[in-house]
């Protein structure tokens, strides 16, 4: 138990310094934008160039836990189109959107420093696998999928130009396009070079988890808490979950490796959830509150897998 409290305390408790500073007005809300974006557009980027720049990708990039994590993650997502529309009688669009909100995890801000702490960096290099392709895959499948469901929807082929034209400009993605060519050509970077990165990619746990926490101030509980609470705990606990039963009963994948993968499903929502269902305007009320809550109950239901995992 005090393994767990050790890994996850820190990490909730920057989040909490960051919602209590802004809450306060000891810290602007427009500097909590400004520095999620700096982690987005700048650290993160170059964070994950490092990584991906020195990693062996023989020893990496494991299809058979990387496959699962997708499958299930799509299982999760077109069961949640099903629940907004059978229970909750969303409309199309809007089921797209709440479902997306119940798969995409907050792999980057949070679940990079839990895992890191946890496994080290063993921990992070397999969960760098997921995450170099986690935004290009669903935001393609979300994205295809929200097409294909609004009345207004354009031709496919329109859909495919936007979503491949929204990913490759996402400074995640080319943080890990240069990281993959960096590897591929052996390129060795100058010390001045090297230690200008390594000063920038430390800046992403603290200034993420900060920005994290001050985000959460604008949001609120509104009046679909009932189905957010619905869709925050099949992220939470429904994807780990059918994850761990496909490799660790169905598959009997090695447990210390299995069990990166499924804490890293454990994660809560994105904040790209709310920024996908804003750019359709669908199921914006319910994808905000599934980031709120999700959030704020992450601190018990990623303790439980902690726990049971360990």
């Amino acid at each position: 138990m005090s393994f767990i409290f050790s890994v996850i305390a820190p990490v909730f408790l920057l989040m909490l310094l960051g919602y209590g500073m802004v809450r306060a007005n000891y810290f602007p809300a427009q500097g909590v934008n400004a520095l999620t974006r700096f982690v987005n557009n700048i650290a993160a980027p170059v964070l994950l160039f490092r990584s991906i720049s020195s990693m062996e990708f023989s020893e990496a990039f494991r299809i058979e836990y990387v496959g699962p994590y997708y499958l299930t993650s799509f299982f999760i997502f077109f069961v949640g189109i099903f629940i907004a529309r059978a229970v909750f009688k969303r409309r199309p669009g809007e089921a797209v959107a709440v479902a997306f909100s119940g798969c995409f995890i907050n792999g980057l801000l949070i679940g990079l420093p839990l895992i890191q702490r946890a496994y080290g960096d063993e921990g992070m290099v397999l969960m760098l696998t997921v995450l170099g392709i986690h935004a290009p895959i669903l935001y393609t499948v979300g994205m295809v999928t929200m097409e294909l469901q609004r009345r207004d929807a354009q031709p496919l082929s329109r859909t495919f130009k936007i979503a491949a034209k929204n990913i490759v400009t996402q400074p995640i993605v080319i943080g890990i396009l240069c990281g993959f060519l960096s590897n591929i050509v052996g390129f060795e970077m100058p010390n001045i070079l090297d230690v200008t990165t390594e000063m920038l990619a430390g800046a992403v746990l603290p200034c993420a988890l900060f920005g994290i926490g001050g985000v959460l101030v604008q949001y609120k509980l509104s009046s679909v808490w009932l189905q957010a609470a619905v869709f925050a705990t099949m992220k939470l606990m429904v994807q780990p979950f059918i994850l761990w039963l496909v490799l660790i009963k169905i598959l009997d994948a090695p447990h210390d490796i299995s069990r990166i993968f499924i804490l890293l499903a454990s994660m809560p929502a994105g904040v790209n959830t709310y920024i996908f269902a804003t750019y359709y305007n669908r199921g914006v009320n319910v994808a905000s509150n599934v980031l709120l809550i999700s959030t704020a109950a992450g601190f018990f239901t990623i303790s439980f897998w902690l726990w049971f995992l360990s």
